[in-house]
């Protein structure tokens, strides 16, 4: 009865669709029991679609009798649960009878509504993983019982013994398709065997391979379970079935190919030793998401596919009889590769972008700005109808494939299949899905219109002339991208407001950068960053020679947030220690910390440079940036050195900020002045694998974090560090316990140390040390205020300082009567004689002011020349190594200037500068003569 009613169904589903709505089963079904009296239409048309689904109805009727009488899920657990440890021949036999049922049961849930796509693929990764496993450990069981893995007992099997499968493509995501083929790399850790024996062991992973894809490939009375390819391993044609992670890593680290990135990005460790697997991933991460942005990546991904399709003969016009809905135009790999670009382009930088699934990963790239919403929204949309029209296509004899039909009958089939009784209104929707997915996707593969070249004079040809034999270029791969690039390049310099300035800027710029090939690349598919290049170009040299050294970190201006608000150093301070955290060993930890910093520290010359924060804004943000720097490495150093010496003896050090950086005012080029101070609180020495003395374990720490700070690296410098304002200078020792410290400043300072003190301020360390220092400084200022040598020892210095840096030029800001080094010593020695514990100018003299020290007037005279001469200082910065002859700045860097003092002209603003600082210089005499 049951199959006469089958074939009845089927008789009638050629011309109507599924007699079951999936919508409502989805919504109403909890088990298969619940959809009554629907479930034998069900069934009956899924047996009149698909040959394959009513063959093994047949076999599996009292198998199917009991999974519909319970729910889904739990029948699936029972399928796979079923598979325990056995020998070959009984494995072989179990694998393919789940496979038999768990494939119906997926098709019944699917064709049924009971499941989602995402359920239906877990379910058939599921038994994936289960069945790799299974015939993994026979194998290895048989090799383990033959004595030919080296120290291998029995049980180990189950943990792979030393070998580790990894699933990739569709089944690493957990997207297997109905029909699935199943791609495997497979490899052994060699370091678990001695040097004389892993090559026997190698032999029995191979074997077991071998083995374990015939258990899975090959048909038998039975069927199969997976088709099996283990042909995505590195060298697949010379190198055998499985290999060790040290040759796999080595190949990857010298020949790996885009391809084999973005094939990794879905893999996963699927059966074996899973742990040796995550730590293989995780030595592979370098290899597959890179450091910078990574859009070279979409040419890779164009020429991939553009080979893909001319290989298959797909490259013409989209006709849907015959097509191919995986590789063909508006196809399946097209939404993965535009997925699977994305990741790779952004996933070095972002954790959150690195999905193994498709529609994750589109959420994932939507969620950080990478694709539009919408954009991301329609095509999961469209990726789940192919997905389901391929499972369809693959359910109807259970073949690996994504050829669309060629025959008016087998059209009708696959409608009905979709549940569409209208043929010709679905090839209408399908023709419509496949164009959308093509109109969605190329524009991103494919290279834009080439701009015109536009004309340049003699003098400008000439520079241009010389570029192809820059380092930038040498290399074919950087030649083809920036013949594409150069004429849109060159119309954007010649846009500009000083396009000969430009077009020179460009070439020192070209010539100081080591390779091109991912700048070209970015620029290619960002064209908008060329004219920010420009401005930098045209304005700030010590931008333009710092972007050809570190040109990754045009990489933060498209990463999101580059042009949002001022997070503030707390902020800062937990984005660079959790990123420090990730970074891994030691040294990576600091070449992170570099990468960091530089990004932002181009962020705030960019803004500054752009006008969307002044000289006072951007000195803040300077110094607030260092302190999240010094606050972050420190801990790093502490530890580090931690693993080595022991604990910190005692209650630990404080780091304090001196000169500029205590003061909380940095410029694009400011050294950083520190001094440590510790308290080993009467131990001795440290307890660790090699103890110090108290003593000499603070110095040799402080020696570190210097270290730590101003040693160039693979990724520069994060600063210079100046340790001369700890007592006695460089006589001193680097780091000066606490007494040492109260007693030399109470009993041996000079002046100019208690002057410095005024503006120390803790930057990392003890927080309990720290209190106790800024009371002692508290306490030592009022102590020290009443000193009548006071004035007469600044004026001392200040007489030194003039005859040793008098300043020269007419834009000198810093070194000279009435300029910024003079104003400061005076507002120091203010806070001192104020006993102030006012650490930035403006707050010392406001401190002056209130004491009587100095008049209102004199104090305003010198805040206003103050705020000029800091504008100039900070825009001088940032535009040369020194600048302070006016013939020198070129049009942009004039202009940039020019806006931040407010001056029309620079000979307006020479002649400010002359008025403020000669008042500047006569409040100072008047105050340190009276």
């Amino acid at each position: 009865m049951a199959n006469h009613a089958m074939n009845d169904f089927a008789h009638r589903l050629t011309r109507s669709p599924l007699p079951f709505d999936p919508a409502a089963g989805r919504d109403a079904a909890e088990s298969f029991a619940d959809l009554a009296p629907e479930l034998r239409g069900l069934l009956a048309g899924a047996a009149g679609c698909s040959p394959f689904l009513k063959q093994i109805m047949g076999q599996e009727q009292d198998w199917l009798r009991e999974a519909l009488a319970t729910s889904p899920e739990a029948a699936l657990n029972g399928a796979l649960g079923a598979l325990t440890p056995d020998g070959p021949a009984a494995t072989g036999s179990a694998l393919r009878r789940a496979k038999r049922r768990v494939g119906l049961l997926a098709a019944l849930a699917d064709l049924g509504g009971v499941w989602s796509l995402e359920q239906v693929t877990g379910a058939l990764t599921r038994l994936a993983d289960t069945a790799v496993q299974r015939a993994l450990a026979t194998h290895l069981a048989e090799e383990i019982r033959r004595g030919k893995i080296p120290g291998a007992e029995p049980g180990d099997e189950e943990n792979g013994a030393g070998m580790v499968v990894f699933a990739m493509g569709k089944m690493g995501a957990g997207e297997l398709n109905y029909s699935s083929d199943i791609d495997l790399i497979c490899l052994f850790d060699e370091s678990r065997f001695e040097p004389d024996t892993w090559h026997e062991a190698r032999q029995a992973f191979i074997r077991a391979t071998r083995k374990m894809a015939a258990m899975l490939n090959d048909p038998t009375g039975e069927g199969y379970v997976f088709r099996t390819d283990l042909r995505l391993r590195p060298d697949a044609s010379v190198t055998p079935v499985c290999i060790s992670m040290e040759a796999a890593e080595r190949y990857y680290e010298s020949l790996g190919r885009t391809w084999e990135r973005a094939a990794w990005i879905k893999a996963r460790p699927c059966a074996g030793d899973l742990m040796a697997g995550e730590k293989f991933q995780e030595v592979l991460r370098p290899f597959v998401w890179r450091r910078h942005l990574d859009f070279a990546s979409i040419q890779d991904a164009h020429e991939m596919i553009r080979r893909i399709r001319e290989h298959k003969g797909l490259a013409g016009a989209l006709v849907l009889d015959g097509h191919n809905l995986k590789l063909g135009r508006g196809g399946i790999r097209e939404i993965e590769f535009f997925t699977q670009t994305r990741q790779l382009i952004a996933g070095g930088r972002d954790t959150d972008l690195r999905r193994r699934d498709t529609v994750g990963g589109l959420a994932a790239l939507a969620q950080k700005g990478w694709v539009p919403e919408n954009v991301a929204q329609e095509l999961t949309t469209l990726y789940r109808d192919h997905r389901q029209l391929e499972h369809r296509l693959q359910m109807v004899h259970d073949t690996q494939t994504q050829i669309l039909p060629n025959t008016r009958e087998n059209w009708d089939r696959i409608a009905r299949f979709e549940g569409e009784g209208d043929t010709d209104a679905y090839l209408r929707g399908l023709r419509g899905r496949l164009e959308r997915v093509a109109a969605l996707t190329e524009e991103f593969f494919q290279p834009g219109e080439a701009t015109p070249r536009p004309e340049l004079s003699d003098q400008q040809r000439n520079i241009v002339r010389g570029w192809r034999s820059y380092p930038a270029l040498r290399s074919a791969r950087a030649q083809e991208i920036f013949t594409r690039l150069e004429p849109d390049i060159l119309t954007r310099l010649l846009r500009s407001a000083t396009p000969d300035e430009a077009i020179v800027g460009f070439d020192h710029f070209l010539s100081g950068l080591p390779a091109g090939v991912q700048l070209f690349s970015l620029f290619e598919a960002n064209p908008t960053l060329i004219d920010l290049l420009i401005d930098i170009l045209t304005t700030s040299s010590v931008l333009s020679q710092y972007l050809a050294r570190n040109a990754g970190v045009f990489d933060a201006v498209i990463g999101g947030g580059f042009f949002a608000d001022w997070p503030g150093a707390a902020a800062l301070t937990a984005d660079l220690t959790a990123k420090l955290e990730a970074a891994g060993d030691y040294e990576r930890k600091l070449d992170a910390a570099r990468v960091w910093m530089k990004e932002w520290h181009f962020r705030v010359g960019v803004h500054h440079l752009r006008g969307l924060i002044d000289a006072a804004e951007a000195g803040g943000q300077y110094a607030a940036l260092a302190d999240a720097v010094i606050a972050a490495v420190w801990p790093a150093v502490t530890a580090d050195f931690a693993r080595k010496h022991g604990p910190k003896p005692g209650r630990g050090a404080v780091v304090l900020g001196m000169g500029s950086l205590g003061a909380g005012r940095l410029n694009a080029a400011s050294d950083l002045d520190l001094i440590v101070i510790y308290d080993a609180a009467g131990q001795e020495a440290s307890d660790g694998p090699r103890p110090l003395a108290a003593r000499a374990y603070y110095a040799r720490l402080t020696q570190a974090l210097v270290t730590a700070l101003s040693a160039p690296m693979a990724q520069g410098q994060l600063y210079e560090v100046d340790m001369r304002l700890r007592p006695s200078g460089r006589q001193g020792p680097v780091a000066t316990s606490l007494e040492a410290f109260k007693t030399y400043q109470q009993t041996e300072a000079w002046t100019w140390e208690h002057l410095a003190l005024t503006r120390a301020r803790r930057v990392a360390g003890s927080i309990d040390l720290a209190d106790e220092v800024e009371a002692f400084r508290v306490a030592l200022l009022a102590q020290k205020a009443g000193g009548a040598g006071v004035a007469k020892d600044v004026a001392d210095m200040r007489g030194r300082l003039k005859a040793a840096k008098p300043g020269q030029g007419a834009l000198e800001a810093k070194d000279g009567p009435g300029r910024l080094q003079d104003i400061e010593l005076l507002a120091q020695m203010l806070a001192l004689q104020a006993a102030s514990p006012a650490r930035r100018v403006e707050a010392q003299i406001a401190a002056g002011k209130r004491a009587g020290l100095i008049a209102g007037d004199a104090a305003e005279a010198l805040l206003a020349g103050y705020r000029l001469l800091w504008r100039v200082q900070c825009c001088l910065r940032l535009l040369a190594e020194r600048i302070t002859d006016p013939e020198a700045l070129g049009e942009g860097a004039c202009g940039f200037l020019l806006r931040e003092t407010g001056a029309e002209t620079i000979e307006a603003l020479l002649e400010r500068l002359g008025a403020a600082t000669e008042a500047a210089s006569g409040v100072i005499d008047a105050v340190l003569e009276r």
